[in-house]
Parts: structure tokens; sequence; C-alpha cells
């Protein structure tokens, strides 16, 4: 701020003097007649000067002030040019102030000779020079750096997936001087310029892969090499998917080049729905080109290692195969330094995967390094951990309980290696359980672990866990013990099998459990759980060979711990089910009007009206009846859920705006269905499809209700008492309609606006652009304009009036005779962007205040909240038969035939005074219709 001060203090300098000089070389420039191209020289040396500084106070009147690169250089500039400008001042004051003395003896006269003038008109130039190449400098960071910051709001990121997030933070990198040759390797092929740019390091579960991942992704972050990373992990929502994984590449690959960022602006802008797309495509527009658009100074010296972690931990095994193929590209780009580091177990879907891109690719697999060199860096790894352990319990406990000074002693660290390898999962998880002083000391914990002494490597995960989890049920009771082990199953198999992470309090609600319960059941498990202390924040599995353990059907009667996961998952469709029974109701949000978009609800009122547990019932309990194996038919829980919470639940789900696609979820239920004592069922869930499809993309929670009011339902309609009571039963009709009528929604999806006297109807288009057409003619009056989208307009309730509010952060009133802009008026918030008049048509209303005509924003004015359009409220619907193409509205009981519909797509009805508008988004057009003359016409939005 200092640095930013200081500037501006010679800036505003260098103006003013340039302004004084400037006007004394005119005065010298009448007077002398000897010296005027010299003095035209300086004149217009001086106002160069004078106009880069201008444009660096322009610059530091904007927010990036504080982002100036070349401040140093800038200031210099300007305090040389100060310097030379005021020197020059006094010396012309001084002259024409000496030359006014004696102006009866002697003119005016210049007081430089020509060779001065050269020099200094010189010095002048170069101090320009220096200021202008700094300006550009810094305007192009400034502008990368806006690209930057556009480019990462758009992006969207799985941010727990980057090496250094938070959800990272607290696991392990490798103990400085282990796994030495393993690093050494890779960090040696990232530099070496002919070798293969994908490289696989496999390994069996716990043997350490993303401890190396994360040391090697802190390697290159320090040495500046390291591109991005992703780090997969199964059962945490977006972590286990590849929905997101390019677009989070892709963000840091910006933040570490930002002359990335105007490239993938322009991927984003020529494709806005870019993160829907297929992964190739994403690949292709969010990280290939871009890097090939980058100078080719900065593709030649700069190396982009990126690191991906755990693939196998990918629950979909086609994305996985298809992400090695896409990832195996790189080899193909020679111009390109892209180094790809991708670690995961030797799963079948993922050897198969590579076996495909033979020759592409370096591989290296864990568990056949040497077994000395794998014990000798485990032995290094407890003698370490344990000497940790030792410090902080003597340093807490009292002289006679304190450990020995070489605890545990050699044998016993030599001993645990052995049972370790080559499970680096077993070392970490043992050494957690001897920190965790809550059932014991470290000497009498160690001693049970080794009571699990093997070799089989079949038995090395027993090692590992039953330690752990025999201490649930020791001293206990057999009743006790099989309580204690049904709690356990209920509680941690869910915990195990959850397709996203809960919290204590969330997971409780959802297993309609105590808290206290669940907290006492997981006191004993930090080994093996990251259980948080706060009961907000998520529970997660440390490693998933704890999962791998619980559920391996080899240990079923073998292992009283064990995990039947088609029960769970059952057990969760029924919790899933119980909980959406009791908290989806309709208007979650009490937002009242079926026209309110999701954007303008606050995101704060969604998660209070829908709190973790009913947001993951609602978008995982089909993956959970999926996964339990069952089979649905009429008459059972899921059917009776769905007859009195379909809507309710699609509600949700447009309020959620997650990656969940409800006409997936209604296939996929649909492919459940046991046909032979289903048919209700089936032609309920065939009725419901389009419903669902409407809510993807048009972000209207509430029109779901008009929506299946307007179905013609071949089964049971949903509850009827959540319909709008505005929209009637069709009337009888002279031609039937087929199975495949396609009902219309009644909703006003695009800002839209009917004048009270039937004569303007006012449409947005273009985004920016206000369309205003005459009903009676049909003709387009005006296009007006705003700098951002329109979000809102509304007219007068005199019809003279029209208001409009948009994402330019301002509230414009024009005349609806002329199209001229009479008042602007500022918004506080772009959220803020309904607006309507008061009934006397004095103010214009918005949800920040009032607005007075011809004045500005008033909060005490009338009630700030933006009235509501017109809303019919004696029954009005379209509707088009399949048959004929033809589209028919049908109000107030008579039927009138529009159009036809197959040369339309009528996304929405408005309706005002006599008029009723129907218009097509994709085409861009819109019909009216006028009720008392039965007139139609069409109209095309322009600008």
């Amino acid at each position: 701020m200092a640095e930013v001060l200081g500037l501006a203090t010679s800036v505003i300098a260098v103006i003013e003097l340039s302004a004084k000089v400037t006007l004394l070389c005119s005065q010298y420039l009448k007077d002398v007649k000897n010296a005027q191209n010299d003095i035209a020289k300086l004149q217009g040396e001086i106002n160069s000067l004078k106009t880069v500084s201008e444009g660096v106070r322009r610059l530091l009147d904007t927010p990036q002030a504080g982002q100036l690169k070349t401040s140093q250089g800038l200031r210099a500039a300007l305090e040389s040019g100060q310097n030379q400008l005021q020197s020059l001042k006094d010396t012309l004051q001084s002259n024409r102030d000496k030359n006014k003395k004696w102006w009866k003896l002697h003119a005016l006269s210049w007081p430089f000779k020509s060779n001065d003038i050269t020099e200094l008109v010189q010095e002048l130039a170069r101090h320009t020079q220096v200021i202008s190449s700094s300006l550009q400098v810094d305007q192009t960071a400034i502008l990368l750096d806006m690209n930057q910051r556009i480019v990462l709001d758009k992006l969207p990121v799985v941010e727990s997936a980057i090496f250094d997030s938070h959800a990272e933070e607290h696991n392990p990198t490798c103990l400085q001087g282990t796994r030495t040759d393993i690093l050494e390797i890779v960090r040696n092929w990232a530099d070496i310029p002919q070798t293969k740019a994908l490289f696989w390091l496999n390994g069996m579960a716990g043997t350490g892969k993303s401890t190396i991942s994360r040391t090697v992704a802190h390697f290159f972050s320090k040495n500046g090499q390291l591109g991005a990373s992703f780090f997969f992990k199964r059962g945490e929502s977006d972590r286990g998917r590849t929905l997101h994984f390019f677009p989070t590449i892709a963000a840091q690959l910006v933040k570490r080049e930002p002359a990335l960022a105007p490239h993938i602006k322009t991927a984003i802008d020529s494709d806005p729905d870019i993160f829907g797309k297929k992964m190739e495509e994403q690949f292709e527009k969010l990280v290939l080109e871009p890097l090939f658009k980058l100078p080719q100074e900065k593709r030649e010296n700069k190396i982009f290692v990126i690191i991906v972690d755990a693939l196998d931990e990918c629950e979909q095994e086609d994305d996985i195969r298809l992400l090695i193929k896409l990832l195996s590209r790189v080899n193909h780009e020679q111009l390109l330094k892209l180094r790809i580091f991708v670690t995961s177990r030797p799963e079948l879907p993922i050897r198969l995967g590579f076996s495909t891109i033979k020759g592409t690719f370096l591989d290296l697999t864990l568990h056949s390094i040497p077994e000395s060199v794998v014990e000798d860096d485990l032995k290094a790894y407890f003698t370490h951990e344990l000497a940790k352990i030792q410090c902080d319990y003597n340093n807490t406990v009292s002289q006679d309980r304190k450990l020995p000074p070489h605890w545990p002693g050699r044998a016993a660290i030599e001993d645990l290696a052995r049972m370790a390898s080559p499970l680096f999962i077993f070392a970490a998880t043992v050494c957690r359980f001897l920190a965790d002083r809550r059932n014991g000391t470290p000497d009498t914990k160690l001693r049970k672990v080794l009571q699990y002494k093997t070799r089989s490597q079949e038995s090395k995960l027993d090692a590992t866990y039953l330690p752990v989890l025999d201490q649930m049920t020791v001293g206990l009771s057999d009743r006790e013990a099989d309580e204690t082990l049904d709690e356990f199953r209920m509680i941690v198999g869910s915990i195990i099998v959850l397709m996203d992470l809960l919290s204590t309090s969330a997971l409780a609600a959802m297993l309609d459990m105590p808290q206290n319960t669940i907290d006492g059941r997981l006191d004993l498990l930090h080994s093996v759980l990251s259980i948080p202390s706060s009961p907000k924040l998520p529970i997660k599995l440390l490693h998933l060979s704890f999962r791998d353990f619980l559920l391996d059907p080899e240990k079923r009667g073998k292992n009283k711990f064990w995990i039947d996961e088609q029960q769970a998952h059952r057990q969760l469709v029924k919790c899933c089910l119980r909980i959406l029974n009791t908290s989806l109701r309709k208007d979650m949000c009490e937002v009242r009007w079926p026209g309110t978009s999701r954007e303008s609800i606050d995101p704060q009122v969604i998660n209070e009206k829908l709190p973790p547990e009913v947001q993951y019932a609602c978008q995982y309990w089909i993956d959970h009846l999926e996964q339990s194996g069952d089979r649905i038919h009429d008459g059972d829980e899921v059917h009776d859920f769905l007859k009195l919470h379909l809507l309710h639940w699609l509600e949700a789900l447009d309020l959620l705006e997650g990656a969940y696609k409800p006409t997936e979820g209604i296939d996929r239920l649909a492919s459940l269905v046991q046909d032979r004592y289903s048919s209700e069922l089936s032609d309920f869930l065939s009725d419901s499809e389009p419903i669902a499809l409407q809510i993807r993309h048009r972000g209207l929670p509430l029109q779901v209700y008009s929506d299946a009011a307007l179905c013609d339902w071949n089964s049971n309609r949903p509850h009827e008492s959540d319909l709008p009571d505005w929209i009637l039963p069709l009337p009888e009709l002279e031609m039937p309609i087929s199975n495949d009528t396609q009902f219309l929604v009644n909703a006003i999806s695009m800002p839209i606006a009917i004048s009270s006297d039937s004569r303007h109807l006012a449409a947005v288009s273009f985004e920016k652009y206000i369309s205003v057409w005459s009903v009676d003619t049909g003709s387009l009056l005006h296009t007006l304009g705003h700098e951002e989208f329109v979000g809102s307009i509304a007219f007068s309730p005199d019809a003279k009036l029209l208001a409009s509010a948009s994402f330019d952060w301002t509230v414009r009133i024009w005349s609806v005779e002329t199209g001229r802009c009479l008042q602007t008026s500022p918004l506080p918030s772009p959220w803020e962007y309904k607006v309507s008049f008061d009934d006397d048509g004095q103010f214009v209303l918005t949800k920040a205040g009032a607005i007075l005509i011809d004045n500005e924003l008033q909060p005490a004015g009338p009630s700030a909240t933006p009235k509501e359009p017109f809303v019919p409220t004696s029954g009005l619907t379209l509707f088009a038969d399949t048959d004929s193409h033809d589209l028919f509205l049908v109000l107030e009981g008579l039927r009138f035939h529009l159009l036809d519909y197959s040369l339309w797509q009528a996304d929405g009805v408005a309706v005002g005074g006599s008029v009723v508008a129907i218009y097509d988004i994709r085409r861009r057009r819109i019909c009216i219709f006028r009720i008392d003359t039965e007139r139609l016409l069409e109209l095309s939005p322009s600008v």
C-alpha cells in the first residue's frame, strides 16, 4: 500500500508539472520567434510524458493497483521525470520573471540552446519509454490476473483432491532416509528429456503408494515443477469420480502458469457446457490446447508434472480405462514438457487399461522391491515413530510408569518390520494404535500386536486391524459382546459403504441413533478412522484396506467383525427413505412463488432446510438400493415413498444443483423394477421421466408441481394436495390426446413482461438486451441494453415505463414510448435483481430497497419486496397432440388452437391482460396470442 501511495504522489506531481511547463512553453512560443521548433519539440515530448503518466494514474485508480509488478521501475522513472520537469519549470519561470523586469529594454528570450533541447528531449523520451513499457507490463499482468480469477471462478474444482488441501494436510510423507531409491527414480525421470511421459507406480494395498505420491508432490512443488495433482478417494463424492478431474487439473495449471488463463477462458466461453462433456473433449479443450497455445519459450523451458494418485479408487471402471488412454497421449505431444505420475493397485481394470498402451509408459511395482530394502525402511520408520511415542508418554506420566530408555528394543523393532513387510499401512496403523492412550499403555498394546506374528501375506491385514478391533470386546460377556458387534456393524458398516462423507451428527440422524452411542463406539477406532473432534466434521477412512478387511467375502464366518456389504447397503436404503419420508415436503425453502429461481435462494437457507443427512439421502438412496441387490415392485416401501414424495424429492434435487441427474435416477429405478409384479410402478416411473427431464437445466425448483399438474398420467398422479390449484384439469376435447402427449411448462423461465394495457411486450434477448414489441402489429419498437445479463424486467402500472435490473449492478428505467433511458440507479448486489413497480408507479421495488422515480435507492420507502408476476387463477393449460402436431391453449374452459408445435420448443408461457406469450428460448422467438381478438403473432428478438 505504501508503494502504491508513493507512486500516486509521483504520478500526480509529474502530471501537474507537465501542465505547468507546457503552459510556460506556450507563452514562450508566442513571444519568442527564433526558437519555435525547439519549443514545439520540447512541448510535444512533455505532452507524451503527461499522457503515459495519466495512464498510470488510471491504473492506480483501479482495484488492481496493488498488483503492479514494475512499481519500483515506474517510481524511479517518474521521480526522474519529476525532477527534470521541476528544473525546467524553475528555469523557464525564472527567465520569464527576469525578462518581465526589463521588458521595456529587452524582448522575452529562450533560455536554452538547441543542443540543450535535444538532450532534454532525449532524456524525457527515455523516461516516457520506461513508464510506457512498465505500464504495458502491468496492464498485461493485470489482464492475465483478471482472466485467471475469472477462469478459477468458473472451473468446478475438487479442492480436497489436491495434494496440499486441508483434507490431505495430516496425511504423511516419506520419513527422511526411507524409500530413497524409489524417490530418486521418480525425480530423475521428470528431468530426462527423451523419456516416456507417463510413469505408473503400482503396488498392493498398504504398500505406501499415496505416501510416496505426497512426497513426490511436495518435492516437485518446491522445485516449481508441479503442474497439478488429483488424489482419488473412494466414498468421498467427487474425489471418487472423474466428473471434475480435468477442470481440477486445469485450475491448478492456471495457478502455476497464468498465461494459460485466456486460452482456457476462451474454451469455456465458446462452450459453457464443457464441464458436462466427454472426458476426451475436456482433456483437449481445458488442458492440451491451452498448453499448446503458450508461447514457445514457456513450453520449452517449463516442466509440468501432473500427479494422479490412487487411480484404483475411482469408482467407474470404464472411466479408469479411458483416463489411462487419454493420459498416454502426452507421449505423442513432443512440443509439451508434460510428465504424468500415476499410482494405483494393480487391479484388473487398470492392468487392462495399461495393456492397451504398451510401450508408452514406465512402471515400477512396489511389492517386487527386494524385501530387505523394504524391511530396512520399515525399521527406520518404527524406530522414529516409537521414539516419539515413548517421549510423549514419558512426558505425561510419573517416574515409576515411564517406559525404559531403550524401549521397545531392537528385537521388537525387527519383529514389527518383518510383520509389516511390505505393508506400510501396517506400520502406520500399529503406531497410531500404540499412541492412542484410551485403552492401555504403549508397552501393553505392543505385546498384543506381537501376538499376531505371521509370515502369511493373506493374514497381514488381520495383524494390522485385529489388535485395534479386538479391544472393543475385551472383558465383555457374550451378550454384551454381541450388542457391541451389532452396533459396530451398524455404525462402521455404514461408514465404510457411504457414497460420500458424513459427520457423526449427520450419521446419528441417518441411523436414528443417539450421538453419544456413535461417539462411544468410535472412541476406540481412532487408529483406523479419522474422527474429528467436532461432530460437524466428516469421518474418514484412514486407508481403503480397512474397508477391504471388513468386507472380504473370504472372512465370512472367520472374522467376527466381518460386515455383509449388501446388508449394509440395504440398511442405508431404509435409513435414507426414513429420513426423506420425515423431512421432505412441498416448498422446502418457503419461497412460495413457483417462478423463483434456484440462484435467487440464499444457499444458507437451502442448507438449513436440507441438512447434510437429507442432502445425502436425496442424492444416494438409489445408489445404495442398487448395491443392495434388491428389486422393487408395486406396493413396496420404494413405491410408497415415490407416490407420496416424488415431487418433493425432485424439488430437493433441483435445489441441490449437484452432479446428480434426476432422469438417470428414474432410469436406474426402472431397471430395478420386478416387471412381473410391478405394472403400476413401471407406469409411474415412465410418467415421471418427462418431469425429471425438465429439472436439469431449468433451475426453478417449484415448477416441478406445475409440470406434474400438466402431465397426462397413465398411472396414479402424485399427491394431489401438492399440485397447484390454479391449474385446472383438461376439459373434454373433440379429439383424444395420444399417450405421447407432451406437456408444456407453465413457467416464466426467461425475463418477459406484458404491459397492463396489453399493447406492449418486453423480453430479454441475447442476455444483455431487452426487445420491446407492439402487441398489435408485432413490430419491434426498441432494443434496450445493459452491460451485463438482465435478470428481471417489469412495466409500470400505467404502461409508460419499463424497469430492468442487471448483473451490471444497476436498475434502469426506460420510456416505453421513446426507448430512452430515463434513470439509472445502483443495485447493491446483482443477486437482488428482481424488480416490480408499486401500485402507484412511484417506486421501483427491489429486494434491496425501493427506488423513487427520479431519485436514488430509498431503503425507508414502501415495502422493498418486489411483487410477483401475474398468475392466472381460473386455469390456464397448454398441451400438444403428437398425432396432429397441434398446440392448444385452454383458458377458462375455452380451447384455442395456436400453432404447429413440431416447429417450436415451447419453454414457457406468460400472461398479462388479454395477451398470452409462449416463448421458445433456444430459437429465440416468442408467439403472442390476443385472447380478445384471437390474433396470433410471432416475434424474434434481435440486437
